[in-house]
């Protein structure tokens, strides 16, 4: 048979085109099952709190590396109700998802709720709640140290000796780890006496706290450290100490960062100094990927921590930072963490 230039290249282009069958199902193998037809993947996401940017911006992270993987996000939103969060897990049972995150609550309503799941054979993690189960991963970010960063910050702004006010409500997971802190840097410092503690989670958060910071305020003038570890408490106690005229007597340091919180504090005169915090749409999408893993089959660990930055007014200022995302791209660390990231999990970030 005569072969010519365009038979040749005809056969050329057919061996090509093999080549690429050939390939398609190694491609395809690249994840492991069941993100290897990851449209058959259901996961739920299931809220106690909502309100602020904080939660937005993580539900845009779980959004984001859930797109990326390419399963099907269900959100259900409790809006700070106990019982009916609950209730939203055995919904997710009730659609059959195959994972289920659970991003807060109270230990009491979840702990049930949790193990139902777990029972039912659906793989679960837990955001910033302690469900009490070994077989829970924790997604935390390193609340401990979150409130070590901001403390450690107060004391070499104010030195070691202050009367100080705390913003706290027990039973939620996260704040009782960073209360830890606070508890540990008192014994530490006994120069450090806390004047008042106060808080609420009624919502709108910030202007509940702020009603109490008056009181705290005005029954004690000598309070210089506020200490709010949750930004929705800091903007509370901010818009206090900004009608009571203390800007300049008063220092505010909390945890967690937002565009409007980074547009507070780098007002002119601000009382809020700093504010530890990982970048809440990144702990969103590492809770998408730890339970990934663990429907991958892969141990994504027992407690999965996304590592902290102290953001310090000056930061702010300094770098013209105005948004989250001049923050990421300023503050590489902040933008990714490489947490539970194994070679075959996309990366929503990557450019």
């Amino acid at each position: 048979m005569k072969i010519d230039r365009r038979t040749l290249g005809k056969m050329a282009m057919g061996l090509v085109g093999a080549t690429c069958l050939m390939q398609l199902p190694a491609m395809a193998q690249d994840k492991p099952a069941p993100f290897d037809n990851p449209g058959n993947v259901k996961i739920a996401l299931v809220r106690y709190l909502s309100t602020g940017d904080f939660f937005q911006a993580y539900l845009s992270g779980v959004e984001s590396q859930a797109k990326a993987l390419g399963v099907d996000l269900r959100v259900l939103d409790s809006r700070q109700d106990a019982a009916l969060q609950a209730d939203m897990v055995d919904q997710a049972i009730a659609l059959g998802v195959n994972g289920i995150i659970i991003q807060h609550g109270l230990t009491e309503s979840m702990k049930e709720a949790a193990q139902r799941a777990v029972d039912a054979g659906i793989k679960v993690v837990a955001f910033d709640v302690n469900v009490e189960n070994d077989k829970i991963p924790q997604i935390e970010q390193s609340d401990r140290d979150l409130a070590r960063l901001a403390l450690e910050q107060a004391i070499k702004d104010n030195g070691e000796s202050w009367k100080a006010g705390y913003v706290y409500v027990a039973g939620i997971a996260p704040l009782d780890r960073r209360n830890e802190t606070w508890v540990d840097f008192k014994k530490k410092y006994p120069g450090i006496e806390e004047k008042a503690m106060f808080g609420t989670l009624d919502n709108p958060i910030a202007n509940s706290v702020a009603n109490q910071a008056r009181s705290v305020i005005t029954a004690n003038p000598d309070i210089k450290v506020m200490f709010a570890p949750y930004d929705e408490f800091a903007k509370g106690v901010k818009i206090a100490v900004d009608e009571a005229g203390l800007s300049s007597d008063i220092k505010i340091y909390s945890a967690d960062i937002s565009t409007s919180d980074i547009a507070a504090m780098r007002e002119s005169g601000s009382a809020w100094a700093a504010t530890a915090a990982t970048n809440p749409a990144v702990v969103g999408q590492v809770s998408v990927r730890a339970l990934a893993q663990l429907l991958a089959g892969e141990d994504p660990g027992k407690s999965v921590i996304v590592p902290p930055t102290l953001i310090t007014q000056k930061d702010l200022n300094d770098n013209d930072i105005k948004n989250m995302e001049d923050l990421s791209a300023k503050l590489p660390q902040f933008a990714h963490a490489d947490v539970a990231m194994p070679a075959w999990m996309p990366n929503p970030n990557a450019k």
